[in-house]
């Protein structure tokens, strides 16, 4: 019997079977996926795919998020590709769609985060595995906590410098944090910018990621000196991961709001 399905961007996928052999090229879906309770079903991830990491090792690696190796996905067989539209390309989707149904996901918000664990649990059989992960990451994920009325800037990049614009998971993070974004305005959802224009936009706390670019301790002194007066942090990217990551942020970002808050005082 077959099932079908409309995606994230209302593409229409089809299955006739409880999906078996699963390849997710999302990071954040694989570990999800395993959190399900979905191991043995997930047949390939991307380099990328790390989490968690006791339980990855096993599993093929099919490429990265923005390339992966088509005769290799082929070679698995798999009923099922689960993508991301951020995370990966549309070329990527037209390709695999050949092989077996893709369906690509979509998340710019944190209720979007959970229509993905939600979607995921739908689509293999675990409504109730999705369920209770939804209600963990709710109990686990912060209300708004900042008392301040504080502009804090998210870098994901150096040379060029990108922050994290709007229609963003993070940004959507840090409103629910209480914070808001200096670069949320504008078309870019992660807009390069200089330093004059970092500068321009005075933050009161700017946070570097240790993910895509890796900023370390030494990078904090290169952006203080042209922002005297702004608190810089080092985060942890992984904990703005959507999806199952969202369990264990809500403990982290909790603890980073208060250091914030801390600071500014």
């Amino acid at each position: 019997m077959t099932h079908f399905f409309s995606d994230h961007l209302a593409r229409k996928v089809n299955l006739t079977t409880v999906p078996k052999r699963i390849i997710s090229i999302c990071p954040a879906i694989t570990e999800t996926l395993f959190v399900l309770g979905l191991e043995k079903e997930i047949v390939g991830r991307t380099k990328y795919c790390t989490f968690p990491k006791e339980m990855v090792e096993n599993v093929p690696i099919v490429g990265g998020t923005k390339e992966v190796n088509v005769e290799t996905i082929r070679d698995l067989q798999p009923d099922l590709i689960l993508a991301e539209k951020e995370e990966n390309t549309k070329e990527m989707v037209l390709a695999l769609e050949k092989i077996a149904p893709v369906f690509v996901m979509e998340v710019q918000r944190i209720d979007d985060s959970y229509r993905l664990i939600k979607t995921l649990g739908l689509l293999t059989n675990r409504e109730k595995e999705a369920s209770l992960l939804i209600t963990s990451c709710k109990t686990s994920f912060p209300d708004p906590l900042c008392k301040e009325n504080l502009n804090v800037a998210y870098v994901i990049w150096r040379k060029p410098n990108m922050v994290v614009g709007g229609t963003t998971y993070i940004n959507d993070v840090l409103h629910t944090l209480g914070f808001q974004n200096p670069f949320e305005k504008g078309e870019s959802r992660y807009p390069m910018v200089s330093k004059e224009e970092l500068a321009d936009a005075n933050p009161d706390v700017l946070l570097l990621a240790s993910e895509p670019f890796p900023f370390q301790e030494k990078h904090i002194a290169e952006f203080q000196s042209f922002l005297p007066n702004t608190k810089i942090f080092l985060v942890d990217g992984e904990m703005f991961w959507y999806g199952a990551k969202m369990v264990k942020a809500g403990v982290y970002l909790k603890k980073l709001t208060k250091e914030i808050e801390k600071s500014i005082v």
